[in-house]
C-alpha cells in the first residue's frame, strides 16, 4: 500500500511538472520528447563512441586512483615495503619489532636497525642515504602511526602471541602490503574475537585494567 502510493504520489508530481513546464499544453512536451529520441537514434554510432569513452575513462581513474586511495596507508619517511621485506624476503617480523614478544608494546625499528642491511645493500639509494642523515644527525626515523588504539585501553602483544594469536589477525596480511593501511581498532573488534575464542571479556580484568 505504502509503495503504490509513493508511485501514486511521484506520477503526480511528474504529471504537474509537466503541464507546469508546457503551460498547461502537454503535447509540446511529447513532441519535444519524441524529437530528441529521433535525435538519438539518428547519432547512435557517435554517442556510442562518446560513451564508450567515458565508460573507459571511467574504468581506468577507478582501477588506478581509488584502490590506492583506499587501501594503503600514509606515506613514510622512508619508503619501506613490507611486501618486499616482509613477503619476497621473507624476513621474520620480530627482526624489525624486537619487543612485540616481551613487551606492551612491539617496538618501531630504530636507524641502526635499518642500516645493519642497507649499510651493504643498496647502500647508494637516495632513501638509504636519507637514513644515513638520521644516523649522522642522532634523528631517529620519524615513522608515521598506522595503527591506533584509544588511551584507555592496555593492549599487551605478549600476552596475546603467547596465546597463539599471529600478527595477521589483527594486521591483516602485512607480507602483502607495500605501505601498512590506517587501522582503527574499535571495541566491537576486540570482543568479537574474545568471545569467539572464549576468553575474558570483563572490562578491568580483560582490557582497561
Amino acid at each position: 500500500m505504502e509503495l503504490l502510493l509513493a508511485a501514486l504520489a511521484l506520477t503526480t508530481l511528474i504529471v504537474a511538472v509537466i503541464l507546469i513546464g508546457t503551460r498547461g499544453r502537454p503535447m509540446v512536451f511529447f513532441k519535444a520528447f519524441g524529437e530528441f529520441v529521433a535525435a538519438l537514434s539518428a547519432n547512435k554510432g557517435p554517442l556510442a563512441i562518446v560513451g564508450g569513452c567515458v565508460v573507459l575513462t571511467a574504468a581506468f581513474l577507478l582501477f588506478f586512483y581509488f584502490p590506492s586511495a583506499g587501501n594503503i596507508g600514509p606515506a613514510q619517511p622512508i619508503p619501506f615495503s613490507h611486501r618486499v621485506h616482509a613477503g619476497h624476503k621473507a624476513i621474520n617480523c620480530r627482526f624489525c619489532h624486537p619487543y612485540v614478544e616481551r613487551s606492551t608494546f612491539p617496538g618501531l625499528p630504530p636507524v641502526e636497525k635499518c642500516l645493519y642491511c642497507h649499510t651493504y645493500i643498496i647502500a647508494n639509494h637516495p632513501e638509504i642515504q636519507k637514513e644515513h642523515r638520521y644516523f649522522n644527525t642522532n634523528t631517529p626515523t620519524p615513522w608515521v602511526k598506522v595503527n591506533y588504539l584509544p588511551e584507555h585501553v592496555l593492549f599487551n602483544h605478549q600476552r596475546h602471541l603467547k596465546k597463539g594469536i599471529e600478527c595477521f589477525n589483527c594486521h591483516g596480511k602485512i607480507e602483502t602490503m607495500d605501505r601498512i593501511q590506517s587501522n582503527h581498532f574499535y571495541m566491537g573488534f576486540c570482543l568479537d574475537c574474545h568471545r569467539q575464542k572464549k576468553v575474558n571479556v570483563g572490562c578491568w580484568l580483560a582490557c582497561h585494567s
